[in-house]
This record gives structure tokens, sequence and C-alpha cells, in this order.
């Protein structure tokens, strides 16, 4: 018997053996497939498709296999410079007879982000190839799109509803009481926000102040970014009482923005799809409303948008910037410099661009970040600085090591200061009948006492500590900005700035886009800006994330009038202020983050949809 359980054993050795080789096979061969995806071919031609059905953003997340299967992975997100290098290379293309944007469930972007996009729609127009739009509704995002087209199409049910940057955001104090929980709070900076859902049940006077103005230019950059590129629309008017225009039309929203100019022409689908079967020629004449399309992401691989052998390394500093190791879309100060570290030991690389779309996050993270950046200019590399749509707090940290800082008119930036937030539970365990109690060898025994607080010895160890950081940061940027450390401690204090204030302050050099930058960088090294490539250092994705992003595209199941997506904000709100709170709470304890700065909505809906299964897989593993 002993024989044949032996025997029995390794058959079942063999067989696992086998299936494990078959599988390996198996995903071996699908990557394979995958990584022959079609590309366009010579003889093609059509309308360039561009169905935005994701955000645009500076780098996209990848989903996690656990997320896939489960049903709750993030939308598809879209990475700005593919979108608008496509654009670019298409208004050249013969084979690129029209460009098609499909913005039904187009979920948006930073504003600088959009107006990348926008002015590459403008390159397209210029080359006398029409830009057609269509939406069953327009909010802020997709409008600012939109006014580029040479023709905006409306569902004849939908409606163009504009309401500007604003609204309201989740304070805590009240409930954290009732619940007996107790924010301990340290921080530098009058106008530092950031702890305030956790000490006050409302915006204090300087934050709203801060808000205020920052929503301000927003709103002033977006309608007049609208306005040139649509003057004969009647916008203001639209803004200010658009139930006065519905009116004058008999409550028909879609022929109110008709009349107003807003939009070109109204139609469905299949009227729109043989507009542009007009002028590219039809897919299929037996299916209504179909047209020769050449898609995004087979344009994409077929031009890509940076060089295997450029000489200027584009390293992205994109997202919540975090301790360690992290997934695309998450700034890990150890993912990042070891992104730079290669290039410049595998690159030819003459400078460095850094472009930095993060509100903050990990105080040492960020000076991690920064440090390699030293390095690499100690190797004599020139470094330019490249703002997105927010570089803030640690992402202003990080800019720091530039020799040169573009920025948009557009950019959220600044948010000088720091803080750190440490909840403790007494009056939880006073609620519950609890009580905690110990011994101490040292005044720091068990501190920071989550149970009981933390003792006055540990509250004046990390207020020092805040402060100190925060004067690091002073310096930092006086150091950088050529400024005395009183002026940057006047425009610091946590307050954050639109980009076309903070050039007036000094805190960058000039307006410019990521190109601009690069040109930027050529210059410094002496290259000439024409005829030099970027390369990027991106992370290499894995492959069972190659495999996974492939099936990662979230269900059509979005909702497609205007005012469900408008009131869908509510729900993303609650989404981030919960995302929000975790991360506070969860540390790391000191932080420089500007949460006046919100990455884009879609990462706060994953990190509900996250919640959602993290919960649901502790009721079924407890």
């Amino acid at each position: 018997m002993r024989f044949v359980g032996k025997v029995w054993r390794f058959l079942v050795g063999v067989k696992d053996g086998l299936v494990l080789i078959l599988m390996i096979l198996f995903f071996g061969a699908l990557y394979v497939a995958l990584s022959a995806a079609p590309t366009i071919g010579a003889g093609e031609h059509g309308a360039l498709l561009l169905d935005l059905d994701g955000p645009i953003v500076e780098e996209p997340a990848t989903a996690s296999p656990l997320e896939i299967v489960s049903g709750v992975a993030l939308p598809r997100e879209y990475r700005l410079r593919d979108v608008v290098n496509a654009l670019r290379t298409a208004a050249t293309d013969s084979r690129v007879e029209a460009v098609v944007l499909d913005l039904d469930i187009f979920s948006g972007g930073g504003q600088v982000a959009l107006s990348d996009v926008a002015a590459a729609m403008d390159v397209v127009r210029r080359a006398n190839k029409p830009v057609l739009v269509f939406s069953s509704g327009y909010t802020d995002d997709s409008y600012q799109l939109a006014a580029h087209a040479s023709e905006i199409w409306l569902d004849p049910l939908g409606a163009v509803a504009i309401t500007g940057p604003g609204g309201a955001n989740l304070y805590f104090k009240g409930l954290l009481d009732k619940l007996g929980v107790t924010a301990n709070v340290y921080k530098v900076g009058t106008y530092k926000a950031a702890t305030e859902p956790f000490t006050r049940n409302d915006m204090s006077p300087e934050a709203r102040e801060s808000i205020q103005a920052i929503a301000t230019a927003l709103w002033d950059n977006w309608r007049s970014e609208v306005q040139r590129a649509r003057p004969k629309a009647q916008l203001a008017a639209y803004i200010a009482d658009p139930a006065a225009v519905f009116a004058r039309s008999g409550g028909d929203m879609a022929k109110g923005a008709l009349a107003a100019g807003l939009v070109d022409r109204l139609g469905g689908r299949i009227a729109f799809g043989k507009r542009v079967a007009e002028i590219v020629g039809s897919d299929d004449d037996d299916v209504p409303g179909s047209f020769r399309t050449l898609p995004l992401g087979a344009w994409t691989r077929g031009n890509p948008a940076g060089d295997t052998g450029g000489q200027i390394g584009v390293l992205t500093v994109a997202g919540e910037i975090v301790d360690g190791d992290s997934e695309a879309g998450t700034a890990g100060a150890e993912t990042i410099t070891k992104l730079l570290s290669k290039g410049i030991d595998e690159k030819n690389l003459k400078a460095l661009v850094v472009r930095v779309d993060s509100p903050g996050g990990s105080v040492f993270a960020s000076e991690r970040i920064r440090r390699a950046i030293l390095d690499a200019k100690a190797t004599g590399l020139p470094v330019v600085i490249s703002m997105g749509s927010v570089a803030a707090s640690g992402g202003y940290w990080i800019a720091t090591a530039g020799d040169h800082v573009l920025a948009e008119p557009s950019t959220i930036t600044g948010s000088i200061g720091v803080f750190g937030i440490i909840p403790s539970f007494q009056g939880t365990l006073t609620k519950l009948g609890l009580g905690a109690d110990g011994v101490k060898t040292t005044p720091l025994s068990g501190e920071p006492d989550v149970l009981r607080g933390p003792s006055p010895e540990a509250g004046r160890l990390i207020q020092m500590s805040v402060e100190q950081i925060y004067r690091r940061f002073l310096a930092l940027v006086a150091t950088s900005r050529r400024l005395p450390v009183q002026r940057v401690d006047e425009i610091g204090q946590g307050r954050v700035w639109d980009g076309g204030t903070a050039h007036q302050l000094g805190l960058v050099d000039r307006f410019g886009s990521l190109d601009q930058a690069i040109a930027e960088a050529a210059r410094r090294a002496r290259l000439d800006p024409a005829t030099t490539r970027p390369v990027f250092l991106d992370r290499e994705p894995s492959l069972f994330e190659s495999l996974f992003d492939s099936v990662a595209e979230e269900e059509d199941q979005q909702a497609r009038d205007v005012f469900s997506r408008v009131a869908a904000r509510s729900s993303l709100t609650l989404a981030r202020a919960v995302a929000d709170a975790e991360r506070l709470v969860a540390g790391p304890a000191l932080q420089a983050r500007c949460l006046q700065c919100p990455p884009p909505a879609s990462r706060h809906l994953g990190a509900a949809r996250r919640d959602r299964l993290k919960a649901m897989l502790g009721l079924l593993m407890p």
C-alpha cells in the first residue's frame, strides 16, 4: 500500500506539472497574440475614432486581476500623450480623412490635459480636416473639447449643462465626536485645509478664500478658452440663465443649445454616422450610420508618442506620492527612482524632463524622488519640470529639483505646507465601556498612543517634526526660486495657487506645455529641438498586467443623459471623501498633500468600488 501511495503521489505531481505547463503555454500564447495587435494598414483610410469612454490622465492605472474577476475594475483611462500624438499625426497622414470624437460617456480630465487635447484638435482643423463630435449631453469637460470641433452634434433629447467648478465637501467632526474619535492634528500653514474635515464641520474663512480663488481662476480660463474656440456662441447668456434660453425654445433644451450656438446639429447616433459617412465613406451599407473607422488603439500602436532612441528622457510623476513601489497611476518613490536610474544607465540621455501631475502625498517619498533627480543632475543632465493639471504640495517639493519650471495658467500648484494627523480612540473606548492602561519605561513608550491619545511629550515632538519639515520645504523653494525664505513663507502657508498667479509670484518660470518643456530641455542640452525626440521612462507592464488590461474595460452601462452625469458628482464626492479619509488616517503620519487638488474622479470611484470589494471579501473570509 505504501508503494501504491507513492505511485499515486507521483502521478498527481505529473498531472499538476502538466496543468502548470499548459497554463503557462496558454497565457504565453495569449500574450503573443495580444502583443501582435493589429495596426492601421497602408491602404486603409477613414475617420480616426476617439471613442473616449473614460478619463484622460497622465498615466493610466492598471487593473488588478482581483478587480477584473470581481467586476469592480476601474473605468478605462486614456494616456494624455497618446491622445495628443494621435491627433497630431492624424493631421498629416493622408489615411485620416476626418477625426471623430464620441464623448457620450467621457468622464473628463484635468483642465490642462483637456486644453492639450483641444490644441491638438486645432492642429487637425488647420490641416483642413473636419473634426466631428457627438454626445447625448455635454458637461464642462466634454464641452471644453467639443468647442474645438468643426461640427458639434447633440442628441435631440440631450442638453448642454455647464456648471463651472465648485460644490460641497464632507466634514467629519460631528461624526467623529459621536464616535468618540479624536483627530490629533499637527500642521504648519494658515491655508493647509487638508485636515479641516476632521477638525471642523464647515470650511474655514482661510480655506474658503484659497479655494474660491482657485475655482474662479479655473472658471475664467475655461470660459476664455471656449469662447475663443467658438466665438459666435452665446456662451455668457447661456451660462447666466440657461432656463431663459430653454424657455425661448419651448422648453426644449437641445434646441436651446442649438439656438445659442453651442452646438451645430441635432441628431441621433445614426444620423451622426451618416454625416461622417458622407465624408469618409460607409463601412457597411447594410448597417445604418456605419462609417470607415481607424480605431484609436491601432493608430496609437502604429504611431507611438516617443522614440526608444530619444535623447530627452521624460519621467512622469503622476498620482498620489507614496513610499515604496507602486502600480501605474500612483507615484511610488522606489518605482520612480528605479525608472530614472534605469533610463540613465541604458539610454543615451542628454537632458531630463520631469512631468509632474500630483497633489502630493508622503513627505519622505517626495524627498526620495527629489534626491534621485538631483543625482541625475549631478551627471550633467539639465532638468526641466513640466507641470500638468496639478503639481502641488509634495508635487511642488519634487519640482524644486529642476533648473527650469513650466506650468500652464490652469495648473494648480503651490500648497507649500506640511501636516500630520493621528487618530486616537479614547472617547470610543469610554462609550463602549472599555479601558486602556499600561506601563512606560521612557516618556515615549507606546507613543503615539492611539488608545488613550498621544502624550503631551509625543505631541510636541510630532509638531516639532512638522515645523522642521516645513522649514526644510521653505528652504528648498527659496534656493530653487532664488527668493528670500520670508517671502516663500508669505506665499506658502499651505495656500494653493493657479498657474497664472504662481507665475506672478515666481513659483514657476514661464507658461508652456510638455512639448515646450522638451524643447527647452533640448536647448539646454545644446540639441536642436526640431529634430530631438523624447524617450518616456515608463514602467513596463508585467505579463499578467498586459493580459488583464486587455479585458479590463468597464461595461458600457453609464447613464447617457447629462443630468444623471451631473448628479453623479455627488456620489463621486462621497467616494472621494471616504478615500481621502482612509488615506489620511492610514498614513503616512507626515504628509505634504493638497486635498483641494483632487485626482481624476474615476480614481475616487475606483477606490469606492475597491472598498466594496474588500467588504465582500471580509464577509466571505472572516
